[in-house]
């Protein structure tokens, strides 16, 4: 997966990784993929969901050593 833009957001709480997300995937260009790191549990469902709200693709999440990395392509 060809990444555009990393966020590390994490040891941040809601509603900061989803800020910050927001902010990044605003300078990505339509089909572009940004990869979210956050140690926020409730940001897996938060992310998913404005995702889907923003009409961007959740391309797949995953969960190691305590860290949710998301990987959303912009729509």
């Amino acid at each position: 997966m060809n990444v555009a833009k990393m966020v590390d957001a994490k040891g941040l709480s809601c509603p900061m990784p989803l800020v910050k997300t927001k902010k990044a995937i605003d300078e990505l260009t339509s089909g572009q993929v940004l990869e979210v790191q956050t140690t926020d549990k409730g940001a897996k469902n938060d992310l998913a969901a404005w995702a889907k709200v923003s009409g961007h693709k959740l391309v797949d999440m995953k969960e190691e050593n305590g860290v949710l990395t998301f990987w959303i392509e912009k729509a």
